[in-house]
């Protein structure tokens, strides 16, 4: 019998469960608990499992991702930090690269860092560039820190010494002085954390990761004590923000790759659904409640990168917030969800997020206390929504009190009815997220109307369609239990796990034994960690290079082979690496010396071959069981259109729009420039009328 296996993700305003077996699934979905986001998972689970008639001992494995390390950061709820650096560099959390994210700007804000510098430590040491001692580790000042730490009841602490990605024995060594002294406080090392060159970014990145590890720790603990107490004897497994699995000894480890999990699971989904639907050029759109996410999938795969920021002060400019340099799938989030709040700015205006209502107190259409109109309060006034099967039924929706908040906080202030408000709520928010995808697809060099878009997650359906109206994009897919999506990602992903170190040689001064040693080494460790979690299963090994003209400031990622390597190796890596650089900036450089200046190994379970979705014959026959009263925005007034449960549409069956698709999870808006047939797997799929909207 197939292994009956288990996901779930928290969000900041719903958990998404899913169970599978085989070829038959169950979905579900609760309202987060915030102050104790265990009890929202476990009441997820439970309501599912009696859905599905089984127990927990009956899982056999449990797969999770959170964005509760994000949350943390963001509000600033991670634990009290301590940084030790090299004497002379404790204000480089500040510093940062004296670069302005905003050149004009005369009163740019930066985010505060989460160590505060009466908590930052110079310690007398020096490692110099090729990892030689200048000046020796100072113990006892370390020691006399330690003391200091004890007496200000410091929870984590973070050590990051110059060059220490090169030699790391004074990291070692502080490591093993404060685990003597301060055994229950948690210390991270960059040399573990980041091992890599650039002082601020590595620096950052394991204060972050010291930041949120007492707390993902004890959520992690205390989410594994109660599975056992309920019954689960089987496997845990943790979503990364690379996209693949980790053992749960690990992510306690390394908590900071936890911070995009829930987002990349949602890649994979799309990803699978890509390979079904024989796309190869698809715009993930998943937008959930607090939040909404665009990635650009190639060939059935996002792009990776290794810079993530995160508690931006700009919403779209590249380096306003914290940055963490780990794994990451390359999308574009921002404070676009059904519970973002909407409010009018100091001119009048509509702005929407990103601040949101989260669960608790939650839109006011939830009528649980919440009294600022959402994104989903917008979407009842305009009569999207089905109050009385919202969320499978679990939240009766009060359109009253949606009217009311929408009305009092945007229409009066512009003179406009409630459904006129809601109308402009709605267009801010679509607009938002075009923006972000139009400026997404620039920077990866694409244009978002060649793309298919594969919308999922609670909201995404409803403003899919219109959505893709202002991309110019001419066709959607709605797919199966697209409210789960990234729940359903975690199922589909691999158990993986990639390490990035700096490793410096330019070609010219090729050493193939020394290359060869050291990814021999990463190779081994990394294969370690993931047969930690794959058990037996076979693994696949994917090596890169990170390579650049010798005095460039940036490098680029080339694949290389996997070794032994040999000194004429040296011509094949300049002939990858050219043809790299020529695709990406369309010339190169001759005669130019190139270097590697890091080595990346990333090692993984295969992921399984997929059938692709075969074409059908659309035929009329889908009845609709009623009608509903919608806003047309365009015309102002209100428009009756039909309404479809989803669960009585079969392959083939045509829907013209303007249409409303409900299901337990979501609800499709079908809009009038757009029809939709069933595909032969059960989605939506809608279709332009026109070939450009």
């Amino acid at each position: 019998m197939a292994e009956l296996k288990l996901s779930v993700d928290v969000g900041g305003t719903f958990t998404d469960v899913v169970l599978r077996q085989g070829d038959k699934s169950w979905t579900t979905k609760v309202l987060t608990t915030p102050r104790v986001p265990e009890e929202g998972v476990l009441a997820g689970i439970s309501e599912i499992l009696a859905t599905a008639g089984r127990r927990f001992d009956d899982v056999d494995i449990f797969v999770h991702g959170t964005t509760l390390a994000t949350n943390a950061i963001i509000e600033r709820r991670g634990a009290r930090t301590a940084l030790l650096t090299t004497q002379g560099f404790r204000d480089v959390l500040e510093m940062g690269t004296e670069s302005r994210f905003d050149q004009y700007d005369l009163e740019l804000v930066r985010p505060a860092p989460v160590v505060p510098r009466p908590f930052r430590f110079g310690v007398p040491e020096r490692m110099d560039a090729r990892g030689l001692v200048r000046v020796p580790l100072d113990e006892q000042a370390v020691l006399e820190i330690a003391a200091q730490l004890e007496r200000e009841s410091v929870e984590a602490v973070a050590v990051s010494f110059l060059h220490s990605y090169i030699n790391p024995a004074h990291e070692k060594a502080v490591g093993k002085l404060l685990a003597s002294r301060l055994p229950h406080v948690a210390v991270s090392l960059s040399h573990e954390v980041c091992p890599e060159i650039r002082e601020y970014e590595r620096t950052s990145t394991t204060v972050l990761n010291a930041y949120v590890q007492p707390l993902m720790d004890r959520y992690l603990d205390q989410m594994e004590q109660r599975l056992i107490e309920a019954g689960f004897r089987g496997a845990i497994a943790l979503m990364t923000s690379g996209g693949g699995l980790t053992s749960l000894s690990l992510a306690r480890r390394f908590p900071i790759r936890m911070v995009e999990s829930g987002p990349a699971g949602g890649a994979i989904f799309a990803c699978q659904l890509a390979k079904k639907f024989d796309e190869t050029q698809v715009l993930a759109f998943d937008m959930g409640g607090t939040t909404a996410k665009l990635t650009l999938l190639d060939d059935f795969s996002p792009t990776k990168n290794r810079f993530f920021e995160v508690d931006r002060t700009a919403r779209f400019l590249k380096g306003s917030g914290l940055p963490i340099r780990i794994p990451v799938v390359e999308m574009v989030e921002i404070g676009a969800g059904g519970g973002s709040i909407a409010r009018l700015d100091l001119m009048n205006r509509i702005n929407v997020g990103p601040e949101s209502a989260s669960s608790d107190p939650g839109p006011a259409c939830y009528g649980l206390g919440g009294e600022k109109p959402t994104v989903s309060d917008a979407d009842l006034v305009l009569g999207f929504l089905d109050p009385d099967r919202f969320s499978g039924n679990k939240i009766a929706l009060k359109p009253d009190l949606a009217r009311d908040a929408v009305h009092r906080a945007v229409g009066e202030g512009l003179g406009l009815s409630p459904h006129a408000a809601a109308h402009g709520i709605y267009e801010m928010v679509c607009e938002n997220m075009a923006s972000a995808a139009r400026a997404h697809a620039v920077e990866q060099g694409a244009a978002a109307e060649h793309y298919t878009m594969i919308a999922f997650g609670g909201a995404a359906p409803v403003h899919a369609a219109r959505l893709a109206e202002k991309l110019r994009i001419g066709r959607v897919i709605i797919p199966r239990s697209a409210g789960v999506g990234s729940a359903i990602g975690f199922l589909d992903a691999p158990v993986s796990f990639e390490s990035v170190r700096s490793f410096t040689m330019r070609l010219d001064q090729f050493e193939p034994e020394r290359l060869d040693t050291f990814v021999s080494a990463m190779s081994n460790e990394v294969r370690a960690w993931v047969s930690s979690a794959a058990g037996d299963a076979p693994l696949v090994e994917h090596r890169q290079a990170y390579m650049r003209y010798l005095g460039q400031g940036h490098e680029i990622p080339v694949t290389i082979p996997q070794g032994p390597y040999k000194a004429s190796d040296a011509e094949a890596f300049r002939a990858v690496f050219e043809e790299a650089y020529q695709a990406q900036f369309d010339r190169v450089i001759p005669y130019a010396e190139i270097e590697i200046l890091s080595v990346c190994v990333l090692v993984s379970t295969a992921t399984q071959e997929l059938a692709i979705v075969p074409p059908v014959g659309r035929i009329d026959g889908a009845r609709a069981r009623g009608t509903v009263e919608i806003y047309d925005g365009q015309a102002n007034h209100m428009r009756t259109v039909p309404i479809y449960d989803r669960e009585t549409l079969t392959s083939g069956m045509r829907i013209a729009g303007p249409a409303i698709v409900a299901e337990a999870e979501t609800t499709t808006v079908v809009t009038a420039n757009f029809d939709a047939h069933i595909d032969a797997i059960g989605s939506i799929v809608l279709e332009a009328r026109e070939q450009k909207i």
